[in-house]
């Protein structure tokens, strides 16, 4: 009985049970963690999709961006250019054709020593003086209206101050109103379209002068025109360098 006694118990089924529930034990947490893995993996690919669209979206966005801007500035260029050369344009175009209100620059000699007068229809000529904001003149006609037949030459002024302490270069553009009358508007003698240099303080007289077609009588859109208004606008012709004036300094 002794050596039954003493005899170590039998554990091997025991410790089996323990490793196999540790076993047991150890792939769940791993299934687990592949599982949590998997989520996080999966939870993560839309937003890396996202990311790269809304990427994409940005790099567009900046390209139409660039585009647009590109286009504006092409505009303001373009738009400089041709207030650079709207004078001479309008000269061109209104000086040839008569239209927009412009008097016609050219005239025939013959035909002004030749032409009569249509006493009967006396018209009102007024004038009118514009400065623009780009130059510092004092300008204004001399007379305010005067009255005229057509066929009948005619001469009026204008008269132009630079109160400034420099020398100013100035040009002018002019129109007829009403515009249909400008056609028959001749002007003989003009200060327009051509550079006026004024120096310091210096006071001119601009003679202007023109006569109306006798044609304008035979017009019939001309029946209920009895006023006709000339106007004018000086603007600051701008030079490439500045020119010096004996007897005076400036910067």
């Amino acid at each position: 009985m002794l050596p039954l006694l003493l005899r170590p118990p039998f554990s091997p089924p025991l410790t089996g049970c323990v490793r196999a529930l540790h076993c047991s034990s150890q792939w769940i947490m791993r299934s687990r963690a592949e599982h949590l893995l998997r989520r996080q993996l999966t939870s993560r690919l839309p937003m890396r999709r996202h990311s790269r669209k809304s990427r994409s979206q940005e790099e567009e966005w900046r390209t139409r961006n660039k585009t647009v801007l590109t286009y504006i500035a092409a505009a303001g260029v373009g738009m400089i250019g041709l207030s650079y050369a709207a004078v001479p344009l309008y000269r061109l175009y209104c000086q040839a054709t008569g239209l927009g209100g412009t008097a016609v620059a050219g005239h025939d000699t013959d035909q002004v020593e030749t032409m009569k007068p249509v006493k009967e229809r006396v018209i009102k000529v007024t004038f009118n003086a514009d400065t623009h904001a780009s130059i510092q003149w004092n300008f204004r006609p001399q007379q305010t209206e005067i009255y005229v037949v057509p066929g009948e030459t005619a001469l009026a002024f204008y008269r132009a101050k630079n109160p400034t302490n420099k020398p100013i270069i100035g040009i002018s553009t002019y129109n007829v109103v009403p515009f249909d009358a400008g056609q028959y508007f001749n002007k003989i003698q003009c200060f327009c379209f051509e550079e006026q240099r004024l120096n310091p303080h210096e006071e001119v007289d601009m003679p202007v002068f023109f006569y109306i077609d006798p044609e304008f009588d035979d017009d019939p859109r001309m029946a209920r025109v009895d006023t006709i208004t000339l106007s004018y606008t000086f603007f600051e012709a701008k030079e490439g360098q500045q020119l010096p004036l004996p007897g005076y300094s400036y910067n």
